[in-house]
């Protein structure tokens, strides 16, 4: 049995300065989900676990016109799934957080744990990306923003220094007339890893698509922007051949593996076809917005 000293900093400040003092030896729990794993299986030996439960403030939604939406560091993603002002002005993000594995481990499991554990295949991280996410940093020196699209540095890495906490995810006000989906490609309904997860958001202006985000899940080292497949439909009608295109373009982006789950072929296929079907829905949520507004 492998053993560890457990640490319940009651604050922000003392938790970094436990991660600044042990610095690699370290891991964060915060639902467990994903750690608690690891340290049965043996793939992780650390010789501190901090605990973040005791934090105060530390689990929260946020949501106004100016600041958008902030989601704490302690939100579990059964939160975001079910939070009515996430359902109803995020609804991708509250999709994608109710395909992530089964509901008692939604109900444990948290976004940013979700992001930091940085698994190429995990389901948060593409829509958020798509709708132009940030996270918030904290540690010794202060704090720092950081683009979502930036913070992966490949499978099971980030920019999260090893003295630093993510505090805080930031989603943007979408723009008017905007939408968003997420479409999770899977063996099974529920309880599976995405063979292909594909975002997409974007606006419409005069029948103009604008801030067209395509974002891709499970088939690179990590989720990716598809800057390409964005662009094909940037300043452009959504006409069926666009779509068409922008969904051969995201899948020329992406560079999967082949594995038991689906050879790489199979995942370029999924990529093209799931992209033309999220822009497609996302187009729809935009136009039920314009519906709406003009009523």
């Amino acid at each position: 049995m492998h053993r560890f000293e457990y640490c319940a900093p009651a604050s922000l400040a003392e938790a970094i300065s436990l991660l600044d003092r042990y610095g690699e030896s370290a891991r964060v729990i915060a639902g467990g989900t994903d750690l608690l794993t690891a340290l049965k299986e043996r793939w992780e030996r650390p010789a501190h676990v901090i605990g973040l439960g005791a934090i105060p403030d530390f689990a929260y939604i946020i949501c106004d016109d100016a600041m958008g939406l902030r989601i704490g560091a302690g939100t579990t993603v059964r939160t975001v799934e079910t939070s009515a002002v996430v359902r109803s002005r995020y609804p991708a993000i509250a999709c994608a957080a109710s395909t992530l594995a089964s509901i008692q481990i939604r109900n444990l499991a948290t976004v940013a744990g979700n992001i930091c554990r940085a698994s190429p295949s995990a389901d948060m991280p593409p829509v958020l990306i798509a709708h132009d996410a940030r996270v918030r940093l904290v540690g010794p020196a202060g704090e720092r923003i950081v683009s979502l699209a930036e913070f992966f540095t490949g499978p099971g890495r980030t920019v999260r220094r090893t003295n630093e906490l993510l505090t805080e995810i930031q989603v943007p006000t979408p723009r008017p007339h905007a939408g968003a989906a997420y479409i999770k490609h899977s063996p099974r309904r529920a309880m599976d890893l995405a063979v292909v997860g594909v975002a997409a958001a974007l606006a419409l202006e005069d029948g103009i698509c604008r801030g067209v985000r395509i974002a891709l899940g499970a088939v690179a080292p990590t989720p990716r922007l598809a800057v390409r497949a964005g662009a094909v439909l940037e300043g452009w009608e959504a006409t069926a051949e666009r779509l068409e295109e922008a969904g051969r373009v995201a899948a020329s982006e992406c560079g999967p593996i082949s594995d038991v789950r689906g050879s790489a072929d199979y995942r370029r296929e999924m990529i093209r076809v799931n992209t033309r079907r999220a822009l497609r829905q996302a187009l729809d949520a935009a136009r039920d917005v314009d519906h709406e507004s003009a009523q």
